[in-house]
């Protein structure tokens, strides 16, 4: 297979294996869209643990959580100001 077709068809594999994790992630309701779902598979195929990362993304979701709900009851308490 020449170059171009090669890196054709390794791309069409990574795709397609994007696709049916990103089904999978969708079907365990894991709320990745398929460019972070392919930053994490990048990620754990350069050598990054699994575990880690899947903990180091439920921490950055708490912390978003806890971000949002102070800016909520920032402005809900700016409100009650005025």
């Amino acid at each position: 297979m020449p170059p171009a077709d090669e890196r054709t068809g390794k791309q069409a594999a990574a795709q397609q294996a994007v696709d049916i994790l990103h089904e999978i992630a969708t079907i365990l309701n894991c709320q990745l869209d398929r460019r972070t779902l392919s930053i994490c598979i990048s990620m754990i195929e350069n050598g990054v643990n699994p575990e880690a990362l899947a903990s180091a993304v439920r921490e950055l979701r708490n912390e978003s959580v806890d971000i949002e709900q102070q800016r909520l009851a920032a402005a809900l308490g700016g409100r009650k100001r005025q």
